[in-house]
């Protein structure tokens, strides 16, 4: 391992990763990046690349399973992208993301007061944002609250729920593509999927997020009703890795969810080690104490199984798994 290679941003060796995610499990990355703004963003991307380092990136480490061993690759975490603020009185459309995401810190004091449009950076976290929204009377992303993650990350899986989805309110996101150029996605031109926001190897800088102007009163009283309907079936206060399984076709499960196929397979309060199936949902995983990457692994093995042999239903795992070996 190489100490003496220099980063265009903050760098720190042999960091460990289980701090950094939700479900407290991991082990140590060769090089953690962190930078502070797009352009450090896009030049970690690409100085990792030239120096042939595999790479991987790090929001808020949620949806995230970590092996404990070392991993040889560069993480490069949003953690310090935060800036949040709204479009200013003359921004226009046609200006694009690129330009939104270069304003100065002086941007929030010219905001436009009735133009509903949120520019928030990568690192910006997603309760964050929903409180953020909420606070301003703009409406549309009340149905993401107790999510934890990113922007970054939240677009790249397209995070939501039986209440919406991010992607549904992006106007344009900003990303580097594999050859380390900005490029601009419009979601009128960017078809996403379900926990998919179709992104392959590009990495998202930001997004200009268009909402619905309205009562504060009103969008806050939306979103405190979502977060207690989350809070009474969902371990939100607890590490956890969140869904570990996506929700199949419906016409293969009877319109039954995940949850609910885990839930009649008998799996709530499953354990290996301190890894365990929330009692309070049966489709999450949480580190009641010191859990292993290897017993959580073994844990959504036999999660897996037990609805496969019960009705057949081969579930597809959302939790992201890191390997000690670098990406392939």
């Amino acid at each position: 391992m190489d100490s003496c290679v220099t980063w265009p941003c903050a760098a720190l060796e042999r960091e460990p990763l289980g701090p950094r995610t939700t479900l407290g499990v991991g082990g140590p990355a060769a090089w953690l990046l962190e930078p502070a703004t797009p352009e450090e963003l896009r030049a970690a991307l690409c100085a990792a690349r030239e120096q042939g380092w595999p790479v991987r990136l790090l929001g808020a480490g949620a949806n995230l399973l970590v092996d404990d061993g070392e991993h040889p690759y560069v993480v490069i975490t949003t953690e310090r992208m935060r800036r949040l603020f709204r479009a200013p009185r003359d921004a226009q459309r046609e200006r694009g993301a690129a330009l939104f995401l270069e304003l100065d810190a002086q941007a929030d004091e010219a905001a436009g007061e009735r133009d509903p449009r949120l520019i928030a950076w990568a690192g910006v976290s997603l309760p964050g944002l929903v409180n953020k929204a909420a606070a301003l009377g703009l409406g549309g992303l009340e149905g993401l609250v107790g999510v934890p993650g990113h922007v970054g990350g939240g677009l790249a899986m397209n995070a939501g729920g039986r209440w919406g989805e991010l992607w549904d309110h992006v106007e344009s996101a900003l990303v580097v593509d594999e050859q380390g150029e900005l490029q601009e996605l419009t979601r009128a031109n960017h078809a996403v999927g379900y926990r998919d926001g179709k992104l392959g190897a590009r990495v998202v800088v930001g997004a200009v997020l268009r909402l619905e102007p309205g009562s504060p009163a009103e969008v806050q009283a939306r979103t405190r009703e979502y977060l207690q309907a989350k809070r009474s079936a969902q371990p939100l206060t607890e590490r956890s890795a969140g869904c570990v399984f996506q929700n199949p076709p419906r016409e293969a499960s009877d319109g039954r969810s995940a949850g609910q196929l885990l839930e009649a397979a008998g799996c709530k309060g499953l354990r290996i080690g301190d890894a365990l199936v929330s009692p309070k949902h049966a489709n999450f995983l949480v580190n009641a104490g010191r859990a292993r990457s290897a017993d959580a692994r073994a844990l959504i093995e036999r999660m897996r199984r037990a609805v496969h042999d019960r009705f057949g239903i081969e579930l597809r795992q959302e939790v992201k798994d890191w390997r000690a070996a670098p990406p392939g």
